[in-house]
């Protein structure tokens, strides 16, 4: 018997089994299982963000209307225009930021505070949906590198102008079609859950 090369066998098979087990999981995270990638998973309109706070979508939202507006941190406007239940077990959220301030807006303290998500920059890393009736607190989904999938931003949204977001969230049980929006300094939001 050839020990080293039983040796090399064995390191070899440990390799393929431990690749195959890594491409397994990132596929298991991937949301729907539609071949789409696990940011923004079985969204087709997952909004994205050009340089300069410049509003772009993938795909124009099919209904702007607004299904709960909010007011806070010196003149930002939050206004939620969707909120649906998708087949993958999550809630995707999505809508738009007005900066009616007097400045430049960076989204910093909307990443959150805990440290691993410091890497998502300015984003929406610390929303969160809260089921009353549940009693419990749904955080920003990540993928397998711990980034959110949400908006990041590239940059600074100017004064005036407005920016397009999203967030997916784990779905609170059937039954629960009434969540609290809330990320920041920003007051809650209330919203319907539809079906997506």
């Amino acid at each position: 018997m050839d020990f080293p090369r039983t040796m090399k066998r064995r390191r070899a098979l440990g390799a393929v089994a431990v690749a195959t087990g890594l491409v397994l999981t990132v596929a298991g995270c991937g949301g729907s299982g539609d071949g789409q990638s696990d940011k923004g998973a079985a969204s087709s309109s997952v909004p994205t963000r050009s340089s300069g706070g410049q509003k772009q979508s993938q795909a124009p939202q099919a209904d702007n209307t607004v299904l709960a507006e909010v007011k806070g941190e010196n003149g930002l406007t939050l206004a939620i225009t969707s909120a649906k239940r998708e087949a993958g077990g999550f809630v995707t959220v999505e809508g738009t930021v007005t900066n009616n301030t007097s400045d430049i807006w960076l989204a910093e303290t909307w990443r959150g505070d805990e440290r691993e998500l410091t890497r998502n920059g300015s984003s929406l890393a610390g929303a969160s949906l809260i089921d009353q009736k549940g009693k419990k607190k749904y955080l920003v989904l990540r993928d397998t590198t711990g980034r959110c999938l949400c908006t990041k931003f590239d940059g600074p949204v100017r004064q005036g102008q407005t920016a397009d977001w999203f967030a997916q969230f784990p779905a609170p049980p059937e039954g629960t079609d009434t969540v609290d929006f809330q990320v920041g300094a920003m007051p809650p939001a209330t919203l319907e859950l539809s079906q997506g």
